[in-house]
């Protein structure tokens, strides 16, 4: 989708574009977004308190783990410390964008900035600056954005009137999500051996009952592939 020319393409029609786009992704993530809405419930939080995290958060892993916590009272500070942690690939992402949304108004940068997530850097993150459209992206964005929170007051509804709803299988949803996310970027050896690393040495750990498997396979796969491609740069 050429999206290189803003005159020739009204910003509506790229808004639209953009929606559609993520609809997928969107589409895909329903499951999880009901499933954070009925953990939301489970763990004590109020009807308020649990769309709240979802409209103001907006970070499904971050609202998973969060929930859990809270559940299971844990302390504020390691609270906020995990999810600090959990939400920093978001960071990466930014920097990443930066050079895309660094000369728009702050409206844009502020926006763009709070809609940027895992799904939407998956949608945008690899076209380039002259490529990139503030509209495709904030349609994109915002599709996700109310899709996730209507999600969301589903599971917050079903949470408070069907019981044991997380037996339902829906985190499966969570890991779909990714899949979905992660395929159409291995284009390299060096991402695919990052992929295969991460996954081999994240059921490894957790198999073998280590804390924080899953950050050390993350680690693992990225080190693994940053490595293959200096070694692959440098023989070329």
């Amino acid at each position: 989708m050429n999206l290189e020319s803003t005159s020739s393409h009204p910003s509506r029609k790229l808004f639209w574009q953009g929606t559609v786009a993520m609809m997928p992704l969107s589409i895909a993530v329903i499951p999880w977004g009901i499933l954070a809405g009925s953990y939301a419930i489970e763990s004590g939080l109020t009807v308020f308190e649990s769309q709240a995290l979802s409209a103001i958060l907006f970070a499904g892993s971050a609202q998973l783990v969060a929930t859990g916590m809270i559940k299971a009272g844990v302390g504020i500070m390691t609270m906020l410390l995990t999810t600090l942690f959990i939400t920093s690939r978001h960071f990466l992402y930014s920097i990443s964008m930066r050079d895309k949304i660094s000369t728009m108004p702050l409206r844009w940068r502020v926006a763009l900035g709070f809609l940027l997530t895992d799904e939407l850097f998956a949608i945008c993150g690899h076209q380039s600056k002259k490529q990139f459209n503030q509209w495709y992206a904030l349609g994109a964005g915002l599709s996700f954005y109310l899709i996730w929170n209507t999600a969301t007051l589903i599971g917050i509804v079903a949470g408070t009137y069907i019981p044991a709803i997380g037996d339902l299988g829906l985190e499966f949803a969570v890991a779909a999500t990714f899949i979905a996310i992660v395929i159409p970027t291995i284009k390299t050896r060096p991402i695919l051996l990052a992929v295969l690393v991460s996954l081999v040495s994240s059921v490894y750990l957790n198999y073998a009952g280590i804390d924080g498997a899953l950050i050390l396979a993350s680690i693992s796969g990225m080190l693994s592939g940053y490595i293959a491609e200096r070694v692959l740069g440098a023989r070329q």
